[in-house]
């Protein structure tokens, strides 16, 4: 949302603000408005990441991770998939095709939520790591 309104608030500043100091100075102190504003949005989703990760309910700590090592089977079974290709192309290229199709049926936003899910997850880990927590 910022970035969209950025470019004409500074025009707007570079019109009323004939000052070149005051006119940069009223820059400066929006682009840290607009900085601090994004890290307390981060910050926000970060500490909502940390309290599931922290929950002692087994399913809400462990349904990122799980999620997680789904995709990196998906990612693995390509392994089997190329050697199969290999012997037999056709009966691979269905397959493939066949998971692309259902993979197709997936919602964008379910795509868009598991990046920021996954995201959410290795930075707050990184986070809590970096902060002395548990690995």
């Amino acid at each position: 949302m910022w970035q969209a309104l950025i470019t004409p608030i500074f025009s707007l500043l570079d019109k009323i603000i004939p000052d070149p100091k005051a006119r940069d100075e009223a820059k400066r102190q929006l682009i840290q408005t607009e900085g601090q504003q994004i890290l307390q949005e981060i910050q926000a989703s970060l500490s909502a990441i940390v309290t599931e990760a922290q929950s002692p309910d087994p399913w809400t700590s462990r349904a990122r991770p799980s999620f997680l090592y789904v995709v990196y089977v998906l990612l693995l079974a390509s392994i089997p998939m190329g050697i199969l290709f290999a012997y037999d192309p056709i009966t691979a290229k269905n397959i493939t095709e066949g998971f692309r199709s259902w993979l197709s049926s997936i919602p964008d936003p379910i795509i868009q939520l598991f990046g920021v899910g996954y995201l959410g997850y290795t930075g707050a880990r990184s986070f809590d790591k970096w902060r002395g927590g548990k690995s």
